[in-house]
């Protein structure tokens, strides 16, 4: 049998207490508490949502249920803005939204099941001013039209496996005020046929699970006596016949709904008031009952969910295309954790290299610094000082080969210097002196943008690891940025542009032009960050007052993560998204401390008994 010395390297250890920096997986003896522990990772315990890349077009009430986070269809609904009918559809990769071909019948208010290759979308309210029984299939590429429903309605809650196994229960079938159904429809790929009813007919309520068993939640009623109801409550189908089951917690309609089955489902957003508000709420239902988790980023009502519970998408909202991702329970996390003090205090310095093998160098505290230590994920050391001492430039590279450039001020610096491990050597100048700009690439294929020269700037040079040469500007000057990646696939985020302000701005570079792609949730200036075009990681900065927020990057998106223990601008950064570093900086004056973002880790108990 194998041993854990032959799987790890090391025998099972003795500590009077937890050691230092356990390491996932690494099991000891606490000889204190007499227990055997182990190191596992921290994880979400509830999930949370991301913000995610915009649709094409806002959508109000739009078509829901087709599809999964990362191959999912939005379909139908009403442009506020304009306002129309809409039969656009757009497909969702998990990155970005597609415009795909029409719906036969512009509408909102439709229901929808199946996946993004054989969709089902039916019922709905169109632009003559009544209800739809229009029924549509899609085949990944085009809708056609089936049978209709038996009665026209919109607000239907939909459900279904698949586009040959649906149901569309509930809704209104004659337009506001509206008469409200009890009704409830199945399709067999066929045909519609009537099933048993609902105890409460509503409207723009939402269902969850198959023909033979699921569930439909909250909604609209206005009763015979005049008046308003917004509905919490929670009906439960068992292929025959609906039985109310416990309510959720708040009462709500235009809200969103996604999930597996009729035991595991979620409501989220909607309006709980007449004039509608903007809820944020998220709960989730076990088959028993309702507990509220993770809130929206942003409230709404009006939106549309698809996925599974694990893994959702909310979208849409009044004027609205704003789109968010579920990440569930059980999803891996990473935090903060103080690592050993800088041996001098300072801010507006400048880092380089990882979390283990890491740079910073220049800044000011009383005076510009050219002091550079290094970081081996322990302790720091000083090393050989920087040629010319100077502040809010740009750096790049790693701890045996760093580029730093620009910085100032006064007055505005163009020199580049270049550390080998050992010292710092001159090397050709910027064509523009600057300070407070953003960089990115390695020493010898390196990008800076932004800054100020004598106002903010979008300028934009490479470096070839000779010489520096202008090319395409960033599309909105600004200073004090957020930069990471390559020369050839860089992003820029935040910054403080003109006139004075924090933004949450960011911009992807692809060798040749700056494009405008989604941005941070909360922004600031003076935060840094690491990573690549792919997956970075944004903390720390200036909001109206310095942040702890810490924000990741997948590529399209921004999400607030863990924030960091000490609220901070000005500070110096390496390493990437999952294993960054981020040292001294400023809180009311400068500071050494220093902080590692890493995969969180749980100690846990070995069960012994």
């Amino acid at each position: 049998m194998t041993d854990y010395k032959t799987i790890h390297g090391t025998l099972v250890r003795s500590y009077t207490a937890d050691p230092d920096n356990p390491i996932e997986g690494q099991v000891w003896y606490d000889s204190t508490a007499k227990t055997l522990q182990f190191e596992i990772p921290n994880v979400t315990s509830a999930g949370a949502w991301r913000t995610a890349a915009d649709l094409n077009t806002p959508k109000y009430v739009p078509g829901d249920h087709i599809g999964t986070q990362t191959a999912g269809l939005a379909f139908g609904g009403v442009d506020s803005t304009a306002p129309a009918y809409l039969a656009a559809s757009e497909s969702y990769d998990g990155t970005s939204w597609t415009e795909v071909n029409d719906l036969n019948n512009a509408r909102s208010g439709v229901g929808g099941a199946g996946t993004l290759t054989a969709g089902l979308a039916f019922g709905g309210y169109h632009a003559t001013g009544s209800e739809n029984a229009h029924t549509e299939s899609w085949n990944g590429t085009s809708w056609t039209e089936l049978n209709d429903l038996n009665q026209a309605r919109y607000g239907v809650g939909a459900s279904g496996a698949s586009s040959t196994s649906a149901m569309a229960a509930a809704g209104s079938k004659d337009g506001p005020p509206g008469d409200f159904a009890e009704l409830c429809e199945t399709w067999n790929g066929t045909s519609w046929t009537e099933v048993g009813d609902l105890n409460l007919g509503r409207r723009n309520t939402r269902s969850s699970g198959t023909v033979t068993a699921a569930i439909t939640y909250a909604g609209y009623n206005q009763p015979p006596s005049g008046g308003t109801s917004i509905r919490s409550v929670t009906e439960s189908w068992n292929g025959s016949s609906w039985t109310e089951v416990n309510d959720l917690n708040t009462a709500v309609y235009i809200h969103g709904g996604a999930g597996d089955s009729s035991t595991d489902a979620y409501s989220f957003g909607g309006t709980s008031t007449v004039p509608s508000n903007n809820l944020t709420t998220n709960e989730f239902w076990n088959g028993t009952s309702w507990t509220e988790v993770g809130d929206l980023n942003t409230g709404r009502f009006g939106l549309a969910g698809l996925g599974a519970s694990s893994a959702m998408l909310a979208y849409g909202g009044p004027g609205q295309a704003h789109t968010e991702e579920w990440i569930g329970a059980g999803a891996a996390v990473n935090s903060w954790a103080t690592g050993t003090s800088m041996n001098t205090v300072k801010y507006l310095h400048l880092g380089a290299g990882t979390q283990t093998a890491g740079l910073a160098f220049g800044g000011t505290s009383t005076a510009l610094s050219a002091l550079t230590e290094s970081y081996d994920g322990t302790s720091w050391t000083e090393v050989n000082d920087l040629n010319l001492a100077r502040d809010g430039g740009a750096a790049c590279g790693t701890q045996t080969a760093a580029l730093n450039f620009g910085g100032g001020y006064p007055p505005n610096f163009d020199e580049t210097e270049l550390f080998n491990g050992t010292s710092w050597t001159e090397l050709n100048d910027l064509n523009s002196a600057r300070r407070s700009s953003g960089g990115a690439g390695t020493s010898t294929a390196a990008l800076m943008f932004g800054g100020i020269i004598s106002s903010n700037s979008a300028l934009n040079e490479t470096w070839n690891g000779t010489s520096w040469t202008e090319t395409a500007d960033m599309n909105t000057a600004r200073r004090d940025v957020v930069g990471f990646g390559t020369q050839t696939a860089a992003i820029v985020s935040a910054g403080n542009q003109a006139p004075p302000s924090e933004t949450r701005l960011t911009e992807s570079w692809n060798g040749s032009a700056w494009a405008e792609v989604g941005d941070l949730n909360t922004g600031r200036y003076a935060a840094r960050g690491g990573g690549t075009q792919a997956a970075g990681i944004a903390f720390g900065g200036y909001v109206t007052a310095n942040s702890a927020l810490t924000e990741d990057w997948n590529g399209a998106s921004w999400s607030e993560v863990a924030d960091m223990n000490t609220a901070r601008q000005l500070l110096s950064s390496a390493g990437n998204s999952t294993d960054a570093l981020g040292a001294g900086g400023y809180t009311t004056a400068a500071v050494a401390t220093t902080e590692e973002w890493s995969q969180g880790n749980t100690t846990k108990t070995v069960d012994t008994d």
